[in-house]
């Protein structure tokens, strides 16, 4: 007997681990298809432990098979493995929120037990399989936010217990299969963001389970079906962003008992709003914005429920004073938070009842009505809003004060009105407002300095008024987060503050149709982000600041009908972006480029200058004199040249001297000494030649007052490569910057201190050596020179290399010295330069006026470590809102490291690691 049950229990053993071998093995097949697992969500995944203790498996307590797979959220990259259709006893497949790809496996079809299958959330691509309807059970198919393609399948309509069918944000087309008249237990049909077409089937109406239709997005066309009148059950009835019209149904009275939410936005639709909607007391979000809907929009005070109410862009009301009383109804809306009834036919005053509205209201947008009258001062109660849109309009009178009471607000739109007086100073109190538009009105005085206090202010607009006065520094410093800012068409007046530098994400500015005069800012050149400059019709003078070079993204550039003087600027030629450029009606002398926009007469204009010559023909410019022309700029030139000659051939001797130091040991004392006459012997024609006449193929450097020039001297006993400093002596602080460096290098000499050749940041290899470099030079301009020297603007463009990778540090331009070095390695510095440095190497503290230090390149020393070794800039476009370079490296420390090294110096260490390896096998061998 024993035996005999010990036997049949070996049988029983032996049937019942077969099919749990079955299982395991499928299950390892999924885990092979998995290429990727961050959160080792499958690490248990091995023969330690039973695979029913395995982490997202669920086995039946019977028969030990498993029913359940539940990795949702857990950053699995892969595949779904065929083998999935051997789990037979499967229930529930729970996957969402994964990178899963590829196609959903035919062999699902197989998985008879199946009631609930969650793919949403993944990057699965492929059809979604017929045979799915061999399912018999399913209940729940959720293949939202996916890349499925093809049509729904007809088949699925044999699925009698489905309940939830989720297709959303994916490719599909076609229409919704007639087969689908069948699913008499569907609860919920949803479908937006897809390709889906045809009209919306009139079985619908008969399925009488149906709580959720969602086909917002779609093409869907033809009219809401009658039969949808009969589904009491339904709550979400959303058809918006089709090509659906017609009128609204006017015997939706039971569909509407338990509607929630009521969307048919962006269709096509006409007629008035059935009065059957007005008792809806359950409804809570209504829009029908974007159709073409009509009449008059009745009492809304049994939608006590209502949250969103939005009917923007209709043809409501017909301009009367009394297309607003529906307000007043909606003053017991405790739930409402958004009311939009922008671009309507809605005119009269606007009631005092707002003031009443409900404190949870965000969105409140009137504009493009035909509202007059003044704003009620009860506006000020809505303490929660967010956006206020009043734009365009007959609105009239001041702006109140109350305004500033909204201390959430970030929108505010009060443009195209016909409000006067002065911009209420409460504004400021608007401490998170981003975007504030009160242009085209009647507005005077000045800009309030309270408006300094909006320091989230992105967009800004006060064009065409009457306002007048200086602008502050403080207010035009008001923001560093600013991308638009329009003051055109007003009466300011006086100069442009030189804070307008600190907008250094300004994209847009237009201050054109103004009085303000003197010279144009240096500054400017800081906003390089730049698209469009417009400074027409005002009063500035002088020549066009050469800083504005670096505004190298400009699309558009208008400096008409001012006094400017002097040659049109030779950098505009480079601006590769630049559409429009309107130079017209100044005092610009000289010839016109021809390349570049100069060379699109209907993208230029140059006229109103009686001193241009040349230029394509259809400026229809007289020739220019080129023999004069030519004398006269040779003529500038050599003066150039000699009011830096000494400076000049110093800077070169030196530099020269110093890149040739490394040469020292390899060369007789007699080829030193003929390089030291040839280099005191140079005239400016060698320079001219060494440089290729100074050519853009030889620029290997540009800074704020000058450009270096890589040059070949072909004479004495060989070539020789020298870097030549060229001077722009029409840029203020050029000279100063010229004393500085040629008082920093007249007493250094150490073999990392030149400027030579080539770009430190374009190496693949000996980074590390180079870096050392750079810390030598570094540590013997503050510890070791007879007078400490802080270099102030060290960056990549200032660290060259010579022939034998030997960095050196160059560029003293911008250098200070430390005469006091025995008190706190700092020095007070004010200087008409601004701030000292390049923006992102330059430390922080120097932006807010902090004593030059040699901490401060220590600082700008990091930071080029970060970008050596990470192969990205500071002033890259991925480091923005707050992140930089610093804590882009912080972050990844030390786990990721390998994350954020540049790909160049890993794939360099990678060949380095197979050279070693070979070496081993061969040394072996």
């Amino acid at each position: 007997m024993l035996l005999s049950f010990s036997c049949c229990g070996l049988l029983v053993t032996f049937v019942t681990g077969w099919n749990n071998e079955t299982d395991r093995l499928a299950l390892l097949e999924f885990k092979a298809k998995i290429t990727d697992d961050p959160l080792q969500v499958m690490s248990s995944w091995n023969d330690s432990i039973h695979f029913c203790q395995w982490r997202g498996v669920t086995c039946g307590h019977r028969h030990q098979r498993v029913t359940v797979l539940n990795l949702p959220s857990s950053k699995l990259v892969g595949s779904i493995s065929p083998h999935i259709g051997n789990l037979s006893f499967l229930r529930q497949i729970t996957l969402q929120n994964n990178s899963l790809h590829n196609e959903i496996p035919l062999e699902n079809g197989y998985l008879h037990r199946l009631q609930v299958l969650r793919l949403n959330h993944n990057s699965i691509s492929g059809k979604i399989p017929s045979n799915l309807s061999s399912c018999a059970n399913l209940k729940t198919l959720l293949v939202t936010y996916n890349l499925l393609t093809g049509e729904i399948p007809a088949a699925l309509g044999t699925l009698s217990k489905l309940q939830y069918f989720f297709i959303v944000n994916n490719k599909m087309i076609g229409g919704i299969p007639p087969s689908f008249e069948n699913l008499s237990s569907l609860d919920a049909f949803v479908a937006f963001d897809n390709n889906l077409g045809g009209i919306i089937p009139t079985f619908f109406g008969q399925l009488t389970k149906l709580t959720l239709f969602s086909v917002l997005g779609n093409r869907f066309s033809g009219t809401i079906p009658p039969s949808i009148s009969n589904l009491s059950s339904l709550i979400l009835f959303d058809i918006a962003d089709n090509q659906i019209q017609g009128h609204l149904p006017s015997y939706i009275d039971t569909t509407l008992q338990n509607m929630e939410e009521f969307i048919i936005a962006n269709n096509q639709f006409t007629g008035s709003i059935p009065l059957a909607i007005y008792n809806a007391s359950n409804l809570g979000i209504f829009q029908l914005s974007l159709n073409e809907l009509s009449g008059k929009v009745h009492s809304l005070e049994k939608l006590n429920r209502i949250s969103s109410f939005l009917i923007s862009v209709n043809n409501f009301g017909n301009g009367g004073e009394n297309d607003l009383s529906f307000l007043c109804s909606l003053t017991n809306s405790t739930y409402l938070n958004e009311l939009e009834i922008s671009f309507n036919n809605s005119g009269g005053e606007l009631p005092k009842c707002i003031g009443n509205f409900s404190t949870t209201i965000i969105y409140l947008t009137l504009d493009n009505n035909k509202i007059y009258g003044k704003i009620p001062i009860e506006i000020g109660n809505m303490i929660n809003l967010e956006r206020l849109s009043m734009w365009n309009n007959k609105l009239s009178g001041n702006i109140p004060s109350e305004i500033g009471l909204l201390q959430k607000l970030i929108v505010l739109e009060l443009h195209a009105n016909n409000f006067f007086g002065n911009i209420p100073s409460s504004l400021g109190n608007l401490t998170v407002l981003m975007n504030l538009y009160l242009l085209d009105n009647n507005l005077d005085g000045n800009i309030p300095l309270s408006l300094s206090k909006c320091k989230e202010l992105f967009s800004l607009s006060l064009a065409n008024n009457s306002l007048n006065g200086s602008i502050s520094p403080q207010v035009i410093a008001l923001s560093f987060s600013t991308t638009f800012l329009d003051l055109s068409a007003n009466q300011f007046t006086g100069a442009l503050p030189m804070e307008i530098g600190n907008f250094k994400n300004l994209e847009y500015l237009d201050i054109s149709e103004n009085k303000f005069f003197g010279k144009i800012p240096t500054s400017l050149g800081s906003c390089v982000k730049l698209e469009t400059l417009a400074m027409s019709e005002n009063l500035f003078q002088g020549i066009v600041p050469f800083s504005l070079e670096s505004l190298r993204g400009l699309e558009n550039l208008d400096l008409s009908n001012n006094n400017l003087s002097g040659q049109i600027p030779k950098f505009l030629e480079l601006f590769v972006y630049l559409q429009f450029l309107n130079l017209s009606y100044n005092n610009f002398e000289g010839e016109v480029p021809t390349v570049g926009v100069f060379k699109n007469g209907s993208a230029t204009f140059v006229k109103g200058n009686s001193k241009l010559c040349g230029g394509i023909p259809k400026f229809q410019l007289p020739k220019c004199k080129y023999q004069k022309s030519k004398k006269r700029k040779l003529t500038l030139t050599f003066k150039l040249i000699l009011s830096i000659s000494s400076g000049l051939l110093g800077v070169t001797l030196v530099l020269s001297l110093l890149f040739l130091s490394s040469l020292r040991k390899k060369r007789k004392e007699n080829t030193s000494s003929d390089l030291v006459n040839l280099l005191l012997n140079l005239s400016y024609q060698n320079l001219l030649k060494a440089t290729d006449g100074f050519s853009s193929t030889n620029l290997i450097g540009m800074g704020n007052f000058g450009s270096v020039y890589k040059g070949i001297l072909d004479q004495g006993r060989g070539r020789h490569t020298i870097a030549v400093k060229v001077l722009n002596l029409l840029h203020h602080g050029a000279s100063k910057s010229f004393m500085a460096e040629c008082e920093a290098l007249q007493s250094i000499r150490h073999r990392n201190i030149a400027k030579v050749l080539h770009h430190v940041l374009v190496l693949t290899i000996k980074r590390l050596d180079i870096a050392i470099d750079v810390a030598n030079a570094l540590d013997y301009l503050h510890h070791h020179c007879h007078t400490p020297i802080i270099h102030c603007d060290l960056k990549p463009s200032n660290v060259l290399l010579d022939d034998e990778m030997v960095g050196h540090v160059g560029d003293f331009g911008l250098a200070r010295l430390l005469f006091d070095a025995t008190q706190d390695c700092s020095i007070h510095q004010s200087s008409s330069i601004g701030v000292r440095g390049t923006i992102g190497y330059t430390p922080p503290e120097y932006g807010l006026g902090n004593n030059l230090s040699t901490y401060g390149d220590i600082y700008s020393y990091g930071i080029l470590l970060l970008e050596m070794f990470t192969g990205k800039r500071p002033i890259d476009d991925i480091f923005q809102d707050n992140l930089n370079l610093h804590d882009f490296v912080k972050a990844v420390l030390p786990e990721q490291i390998i994350d954020i090294i540049d790909p160049i110096l890993l794939s360099v260490h990678e060949r380095e690691g197979e050279t070693r390896t070979n070496n081993i096998t061969r040394n072996e061998g």
